[in-house]
């Protein structure tokens, strides 16, 4: 996506339900019209798999993973939770096609990124894969290669979308300040350098833009390695501004500044949903405190504040409406 029109909505990433049909439909049926940027739905109620760590294991290319009790972790070859996340993704890339034929226009894909993919998943022997130095490397390299070839399958799928990869990197920092956990739960990892995290990252970027598609990371708000990021190649950031503090919004003006789109995570995902007003103020009020220019609010991409598996699928529609509502409210506040 190489420019947005003014008033962008987007719901990267997870859906309540277990049908896949019904959320492809809701997805192009809510945001189905440019410039609403709709995504590929991740359904985790299906269990197993249907995760977001699930789904990013089926794409390693080389690698295998299956689930054992404390989690996912890497084997010799693949079982039956691996096919089942093959499977779950086959029949999502099945419907997708179906709901966005015919579509030209931006489609978003999230992936965890590699960084807290290896933070998640486990060694043969137990520990977490960022402990090994060549786990490392063959990861970063197996994801590279799978988001070649699954953005290349989604681009023949939808011949008219630009494709935008939504890299969710949750664990970033903890990887940088050697919060990882261990296996046991009774100490932490030692930090990865800080050099060998943004090369590693910067692999993937590369990979996504190579094979066609606009990398953006999505970071936690209070901790993110906004610098990092922006060395790694991303093309945006994503995070949920609405508790952002003022370094944080500093943070936010150097991307900007940089050339980075913000990705900004507005809405709650459960309970009554704020007016359209109220969803604007969250990031128009810090964007002028901090000297940014109005015009800029155009090109913010509007987006819940998380994933959506634990909203109501009654309230679905509803919170895309408000969503969409408050990117053209974002839009008007650009002029003024």
């Amino acid at each position: 996506m190489s420019e947005n029109a003014p008033g962008t909505a987007a719901a990267v990433g997870s859906m309540p339900g277990e049908d896949p049909r019904e959320a492809a439909r809701t997805v192009f049926g809510e945001l189905g019209e440019p410039p609403h940027v709709p995504h590929l739905p991740q359904l985790p109620a299906r269990g197993p798999g249907a995760d977001a760590l699930g789904r990013t294991a089926s794409l390693l290319v080389d690698l295998h993973v299956d689930l054992q009790p404390a989690g996912w972790r890497f084997v010799d070859a693949p079982g039956r939770d691996a096919g089942r996340a093959a499977s779950f993704l086959r029949a999502d890339l099945d419907e997708l096609a179906e709901a966005a034929d015919g579509w030209s226009g931006p489609l978003a894909l999230a992936v965890v990124g590699p960084w807290s993919l290896l933070a998640a998943v486990e060694l043969h022997r137990g520990e977490r894969a960022v402990s090994d130095h060549g786990a490392r490397r063959d990861v970063i390299a197996s994801l590279a290669e799978g988001l070649r070839v699954h953005v290349g399958d989604v681009r023949r799928l939808v011949p008219g979308a630009q494709v935008v990869v939504h890299v969710e990197e949750p664990s970033l920092a903890a990887v940088l300040e050697g919060r990882v956990p261990t296996q046991s739960g009774y100490g932490t990892l030692r930090s990865v350098d800080r050099s060998l995290v943004r090369d590693g990252l910067r692999d993937v970027l590369t990979a996504v833009r190579d094979a066609g598609a606009e990398p953006v990371v999505r970071l936690r708000a209070e901790d993110a390695p906004w610098a990092l990021v922006r060395e790694a190649g991303a093309a945006g950031i994503a995070l949920d501004v609405r508790d952002l503090g003022v370094a944080g919004w500093e943070s936010v003006a150097a991307g900007i500044e940089d050339g980075l789109r913000l990705w900004a995570g507005i809405l709650p995902v459960t309970g009554t949903a704020p007016a359209v007003a109220a969803l604007v103020d969250v990031v128009r009020v810090p964007w002028r405190r901090i000297g940014l220019p109005a015009t800029g609010l155009a090109d913010v991409v509007v987006t819940p504040a998380e994933g959506l598996s634990q909203t109501d699928p009654a309230a679905v529609r509803g919170l895309l409406t408000r969503l969409r509502e408050a990117a053209g409210a974002m839009a008007e506040a650009s002029g003024d």
